[in-house]
């Protein structure tokens, strides 16, 4: 009735995963950096209204790891079966 337990190995961490958390880490330094410039110079984002300064510093990792998450390749699985890559 039941066929044999499909057995799967530990799969690697994929490609998009490790590139999408590296853009989130270089895009989180690039953020404290800006964040640190403008403590010093409030002049270099007094343009902006409060409510965008809030929203668009976090926008900068979050669009990093996004573009690099998409842009890497899917990691291979030869140890699934071919319905199930």
């Amino acid at each position: 009735m039941h066929g044999a337990p499909i057995e799967h190995s530990t799969p690697p961490v994929e490609a998009k995963v490790k590139w999408a958390a590296f853009g989130s880490y270089i895009g989180s330094t690039a953020a404290l950096a800006v964040l640190q410039a403008v403590d010093a110079d409030h002049s270099l984002i007094a343009f902006w209204p409060d409510w965008l300064e809030a929203i668009t510093i976090p926008l900068l990792p979050t669009g990093i790891a996004a573009v690099l998450g998409f842009r890497a390749k899917h990691t291979p699985r030869p140890d699934l079966p071919e319905s199930q890559r």
